[in-house]
């Protein structure tokens, strides 16, 4: 694509006003979806990310990674199970989460960051008592899966505070030395309501929330978090969007300024909603 200099003067013009507004800040992001499995995609999350860095952004990267372990689990000859979206890990499956998300996944993304010239640290929720979690309690024996009782954001302000940033894989520890499988989203929410975050930014494979599941052009572009309750009674907050609703709700309600859900497959889609008029997405506040 061809654009002229006066357009590129135009587009850094519009953006100055956010870049200012958010220097010093922090902003969270989870990142997940196909922006995680594209390659060019990733590419493009990556020099976002360094960009907002280098702008003065205070950036954490909060990760999942489910096809990496559901594709761990099938060269061991293990069955992925899931009940209501959650993943049945029993000892043997929590030892591949452990090892697959804070090893393989967290140091390609922070490798991949180093390549787009970034100073990154990688990181995970049993480092510095960072997540911890106790067995969440549902009408299944999900085995490993936690609930979320504290957080820590001390190693995350250290390694911002050096000008690292941090990608934070989202296993939790607990009180007698279990370790935890957590919700990404849920993690990131608790993250960046604990830094004071100006923003959480979910990356999915929608749009935003839409009036209509099967038109994109009804996406609602900013909702107050007193209207959620209506939305969900009306049908238009459901399935897999309400878990996502509820993180930014929680966030915003836990004093986190806005909370995005924004579609991690248009490229730069994060640059878009932070240095643009237009934004991108669907805002809660």
């Amino acid at each position: 694509m061809n654009i002229s200099n006066s357009d590129r003067a135009r587009v850094l013009v519009q953006a100055l006003p956010y870049i200012q507004k958010y220097a010093g800040k922090t902003v969270v992001v989870k990142y997940g979806g196909n922006a995680m499995v594209n390659e060019d995609l990733k590419d493009a999350v990556m020099s976002d990310i360094v960009l907002m860095q280098l702008v003065g952004i205070n950036v954490v990267l909060v990760h999942g990674g489910g096809p990496e372990i559901s594709a761990m689990l099938k060269k061991i000859g293990k069955e992925s199970r899931f009940v209501n979206g959650l993943r049945v890990t029993d000892g043997e499956t929590i030892d591949v989460v452990q090892m697959v998300l804070a090893g393989k996944v967290n140091k390609d993304l922070v490798q991949l960051l180093e390549r787009h010239s970034g100073r990154a640290v990688g990181l995970c929720g049993l480092d510095g008592g960072m997540i911890y979690a106790e067995k969440l309690i549902s009408g299944d024996d999900l085995g490993f899966v936690g609930e979320i009782t504290k957080v820590s954001t001390r190693i995350i302000e250290n390694a911002t505070g050096n000008g690292y940033i941090p990608v934070v894989a989202t296993v939790a520890g607990g009180a007698g030395g279990e370790v935890y499988n957590v919700n990404a989203d849920i993690a990131a929410s608790r993250i960046a309501a604990e830094l004071g975050a100006e923003k959480l930014i979910l990356m999915t494979d929608v749009r935003g929330l839409l009036r209509d599941k099967d038109d994109e052009s009804t996406i609602i572009p900013v909702v107050n978090v007193s209207e959620v309750p209506r939305l969900q009674n009306q049908g238009i907050i459901s399935g897999g969007m309400i878990p996502k609703i509820n993180c930014c709700v929680e966030a915003v309600r836990r004093g986190v300024d806005r909370a995005h859900i924004i579609d991690g497959r248009i490229p730069h889609s994060i640059l878009i909603e932070l240095f643009s008029d237009e934004g991108i997405g669907t805002m809660l506040y």
